[in-house]
């Protein structure tokens, strides 16, 4: 949530700027994400918006690399339904990010 920070730049930003000219690279703000917990349609447009324009400002180039928002590729959220379908809670409860998440929410 909010600007990016010099983590961000530094762990990733820098790296996606870099790779757009030697890959074909694909890189997605994830808007559907943040909306595991609570949060404000205003505020998360206005985040997304911001995260988009900090990447474009960082030099990533969609003449170079693929840029979207999550949330405006629909089967992104139809190919989680299936997945959704299909795994069950117990392999869930299995994945790092899973049990990480749920720790946090209690």
């Amino acid at each position: 949530a909010g600007s990016f920070h010099l983590g961000n730049y530094l762990g990733a930003v820098r790296q996606w700027v870099a790779l757009q000219e030697s890959h074909d690279a694909f890189y997605m703000v994830v808007d559907l994400h943040a909306i595991t917990i609570p949060q404000d349609p205003a505020e998360l447009r206005a985040n997304t918006r911001l995260a988009v324009a900090q990447l474009l400002a960082a030099g990533v180039d969609p003449e170079r690399c693929t840029l979207f928002v999550q949330s405006h590729v629909p089967e992104h959220a139809q190919l989680g339904w299936v997945m959704n379908c299909l795994t069950g809670f117990g392999e869930a409860s299995r994945m790092t990010q899973f049990k990480d998440k749920s720790a946090k929410q209690g």
